[in-house]
């Protein structure tokens, strides 16, 4: 089989003739090849290895600049740039062994540029680390990122928060295409599953200079599963057992290339039951099962490379009404129950002429959220289907200036079929352009960009006037004016500065715009205003790095300034028993930052130490009696983890055992609907590596999270109002097999 699929390729490129063509070799401090390593472009999305030599070899590339990354495991990341590529090109590498692994080629910014040469700070994560913590769902290990968190509605939903700033205000995006799955509700997570995404990066910050409208917070930019290294076929499988919740998570992949095509698919199956709390007692209904399916297609030459990737994801989640109620340990939801099925597919391609490229990004997005009260017939059901496109030009460099002009917009149609309805049926248009350019200098580097935006929202007339459920006709349009100005520069060897300032929008969503109703996941009456303005901030960072060979040190700022801030507010009224909120609008602030070290002592080359510590705090600019602060702040964070690498003679390598103490402390500072929160400390353990058993090799993952059973309630906890505690203790077991 395995030669069958190879030989099909084969026949697709023998007709193919190579131009460019980059080889040499790879070796240590000492001169000795290395075999094994890891070489990839990550624009052509092609990868290859070396050789029992350290050789390696790459062929049929496009012209201009080539951007090679070189990994191995106990040695430094080298990223290489080729300019102006000839029809044969020698690049030979020594890699240093290190232990720290934090150079990456950052893909959500505009150039992407190695995270040393980045004007901006992007917090990048393999999703392979986020796994090693043992983590039930990939919302969950994004929270343990410093500056992230999530509002989560027990084990099964979560939705992001990026320094204070959820829901809309969050971009996401998959595959290089924008997610748009009704990310308004509060009973609606990520909608993405961890299996065959390759790692994330996270902007704190506005970032609508490259993004548009919704990114007013921060960008989560997932970066998909590589292909295959060329001529090569793997097949892999991983399984994951869940103590608290029963659960199972299993994957399937395969993938294959050649030196021009290439081709992946991948399944995966998670089901889980009702999570326990501490006392034994499970919260009932909070089981979900979730199935995905992610497949990729991709050509590339000396002209022209394209990327077709597509991914199914359906979701069967219960909803937990009832608290703690009837005891099961069923993975059957029961009612009320969501159901939502998301489809994207994504092209990407990139034309490459003599001394620029062209690249045009598609997208689109079905996405159906049925909800289900007590029979299988939906009584809401909302249907949003997104067409995205992103198009960019890279003009030739002049001197040490890069720069790059681009459009960009969506086009967005949501229809309800069920009895309820959340929002009305409408239709949105946005369109963007840009332009930003990058200067660099010795160590410096300094970064700006322009952009004007777009937003029309019409919605369609539903209901009776006057009555619970009506919807009147909306005509809006939304424009905006963003810029952005960093600057990066290195005070020491060793020390790296980075100052940002940015302005950021979002339109007010549908919800904001035009609720009249009960709304799921609150219980509480929301009426919506026709007239609210667009959000507009403006956010100034600093960053410091100090970073050596045994030791790192990083220290994050900002102070964000939002114009309109558009939140609910109780107004003392009831309908329908429901106390009624308002959406209505001040000025903001939020401020605080980030601070951490990484210590790897010499000549204990197998211990390191990490601490950091994340704080913020979000105020209303307003003189209305009651609180000023803004709802929705995580309470501060202290997290200090002791890690220790191992090899065990001949049938454990890369093996790790960590000890992680994750303390939050008491959040005092709510809004006037909100309660306080008591602070908690959590202990969790892990261990795991490579095995390896004769010709048979397997990764495996031990943890033990929340390992004390300690119950709490966490301050974002959507079950907090109900006095329902969070997960208790959870052990996790993985195995992952390279077939």
């Amino acid at each position: 089989m395995k030669y069958f699929i190879i030989a099909l390729f084969l026949g697709f490129s023998v007709m193919l003739t190579a131009q460019n063509t980059v080889s040499g070799t790879v070796t240590d401090s000492k001169n000795q090849p290395i075999k094994g390593v890891s070489i990839y472009a990550s624009e052509l999305h092609k990868g290859t290895a070396t050789d029992e030599s350290g050789k390696y070899i790459f062929t049929n590339l496009p012209n201009g600049n080539l951007k090679l990354t070189f990994t191995f495991i106990g040695f430094g990341i080298q990223n290489k740039t080729i300019n102006s590529l000839q029809k044969e090109n020698t690049l030979n590498v020594i890699l240093e062994e290190t232990i720290f692994q934090m150079d990456e080629v950052i893909v959500s910014t505009a150039f992407n540029k190695i995270q040393s040469q980045n004007v901006m700070k992007v917090e990048h994560e393999s999703i392979k680390e986020l796994q090693r913590k043992g983590t039930a769902t990939l919302i969950e290990g994004l929270a343990t990122i410093p500056g992230v968190s999530q509002v989560s509605t027990g084990t099964s939903i979560g939705k992001p928060v990026i320094r204070g700033l959820s829901g809309n205000r969050v971009l996401v995006y998959s595959q290089g295409v924008r997610m748009e799955n009704q990310q308004f509700g509060d009973e609606h997570g990520l909608g993405l599953n961890d299996s065959g995404i390759e790692s994330v990066e996270v902007i704190k910050g506005p970032a609508s200079l490259l993004y548009g409208s919704d990114a007013l917070g921060g960008v989560l930019y997932f970066n998909p599963e590589k292909f295959a290294d060329a001529n090569t076929f793997k097949a892999n499988f991983s399984q994951k057992l869940f103590s608290n919740t029963l659960g199972s998570n299993s994957s399937l992949g395969l993938k294959t290339s050649t030196e021009n095509w290439k081709f992946l698919a991948r399944g995966s199956y998670n089901t889980h039951s009702d999570y326990t709390i501490p006392n034994g007692d499970r919260v009932t209904n909070t089981r979900y099962n979730e199935t995905d399916f992610k497949t990729g297609i991709g050509y590339s030459d000396s002209k022209f490379s394209t990327v077709f990737r597509y991914n199914y994801n359906k979701l069967d989640l219960g909803i937990p009404e009832n608290g703690i109620a009837e005891q099961s340990t069923s993975k059957k939801t029961g009612f009320p129950k969501q159901g939502v099925f998301n489809h994207l597919l994504s092209l990407n391609s990139i034309f490459y002429l003599k001394n620029s490229k062209f690249d045009v990004d598609l997208g689109y997005v079905a996405n159906d959220r049925s909800e289900f009260t007590d029979s299988d017939v939906a009584s809401l059901q909302m249907k949003l289907k997104t067409f995205n496109y992103d198009a960019k030009y890279h003009l030739p460099k002049i001197g040490k200036v890069e720069s790059i002009v681009g459009i960009q917009g969506m086009h967005q149609n949501n229809t309800n079929s069920g009895e309820e309805f959340l929002i009305p049926d409408a239709a949105i248009t946005d369109f963007g352009v840009f332009g930003t350019a990058n200067y660099e200098w010795g160590s410096n580097v300094l970064q700006g960009g322009l952009r004007f935006d777009n937003r029309q929202i019409t919605t369609q007339e539903h209901g009776t006037r006057g009555q619970v459920g009506y919807f009147k006709v909306i005509d809006k349009s939304y424009d905006s004016f963003n810029a952005s100005l960093g600057y990066k520069t290195n005070l020491a060897e060793d020390l790296t500065l980075r100052l940002n300032v940015a302005s950021g929008f979002r339109a007010p969503n549908l919800a904001e715009l035009t609720s009249n109703g009960v709304h799921e996941g609150t219980n509480r009456y929301e009426r919506g205003n026709s007239d609210l303005k667009t959000e507009q901030n403006v956010q100034t960072d600093v960053n410091l790095e100090y970073k050596n060979s045994h030791f790192e040190f990083f220290a994050n700022g900002f102070y964000n300034h939002i114009n309109n801030y558009i939140y609910t507010a109780p107004t003392g009224a009831v309908i329908d028993k429901n106390d009624v909120f308002d959406y209505i609008q001040n000025n903001a602030k939020l401020y605080g930052g980030e601070i951490g070290l990484h210590f790897h002592p010499h000549p204990l080359d197998w211990l390191h130490f990490e601490t950091s510590f994340e704080t913020v705090t979000g105020k209303k600019q307003s003189r209305s009696v009651g609180s000023d602060f803004l709802p929705l702040i995580p309470a501060n964070n202290w997290n200090n983890t002791i890690r220790t690498e191992f090899k065990i003679k001949n049938w454990l390598e890369d093996g790790f055992a960590t000890l992680n103490f994750s303390s939050t402390f008491n959040q005092n500072n709510v809004s006037g609907f909100e309660t306080k929160s008591n602070g908690y400390t959590l202990v969790n353990l892990g261990f795991g590596g490579k095995v390896k058993l004769g010709k048979t090799a397997f990764e495996i993952n031990l943890n033990g999270n929340n390992l004390l059973d300690k119950s709490y309630i966490a301050h974002l906890s959507r079950l907090k109002t109900d006095g329902i505690p969070n997960i208790g203790r959870n052990i996790v077991f993985g195995v992952n097999f390279n077939l």
